[in-house]
């Protein structure tokens, strides 16, 4: 007596959304590689799927490209590191733990923002809108992560807004590279006792 296998199931279809989803996250590391030069076939074959299905939820490629922008400027990652840090040890070591989370968030914006730009693609913008607006989009990014980083401080240990101080210790993380890397060890001392030695006049 001979049976049959059940019919197989297809898996369930992927909504708009996570199709697109699906789509960036293939797309980022060759848009990285290639830039503006990678092809809809290229990104297709990444996400294992036929280059027609890119089209079904992106107009054209430089929606695709608009798409791996804008998911590299997100600060999710960044922001829920930080905000996983506990609060109960040193501020040295929050300060350290959070500089490595915002130079991984950097590792990962810098490939693809960096590859858009040096071949010539910026985010389409509505009619009417500034030609700043792409700065914007970065400078939107950084407010969460600021925002993490000052619950960082205990309120009654700083000279200065918590806010303030943040901002301070980011610009000191984004200049590093132009400035010499003096190590995440020492540019938190710096950050925390300045660099002068003896008591501030």
């Amino acid at each position: 007596m001979t049976t049959t296998a059940p019919p197989r199931r297809r898996a369930p279809g992927m909504s708009p959304d996570q199709r697109r989803a699906m789509i960036v996250a293939a797309a980022l590391p060759l848009v990285a590689e290639y830039g503006t030069a990678v092809t809809t076939s290229q990104i297709a074959r990444a996400a294992g799927i036929g280059e027609a299905t890119v089209f079904r939820v992106f107009a054209d490629k430089e929606a695709v490209l608009d798409a791996c922008m804008a998911e590299a400027l997100r600060p999710d990652h960044a922001v829920e590191s930080i905000a996983a840090i506990p609060l109960d040890q040193p501020l040295a070591d929050r300060l350290t733990e959070a500089a490595d989370a915002l130079a991984a968030h950097l590792a990962r914006v810098g490939p693809v923002a960096g590859a858009l730009m040096a071949s010539g693609h910026a985010r389409r913008q509505p009619a009417g809108a500034n030609s700043g607006a792409h700065s914007g989009d970065r400078e939107r990014s950084m407010e969460p992560i600021r925002a993490a980083l000052a619950e960082l401080f205990e309120p009654g240990s700083l000279r200065v807004p918590a806010d303030q101080a943040a901002a301070v210790f980011l610009g000191l993380l984004f200049a590093r590279d132009r400035t010499g890397d003096p190590g995440t060890a020492a540019l938190v001392e710096i950050f925390m006792h300045g660099a002068l030695r003896g008591e501030r006049a």
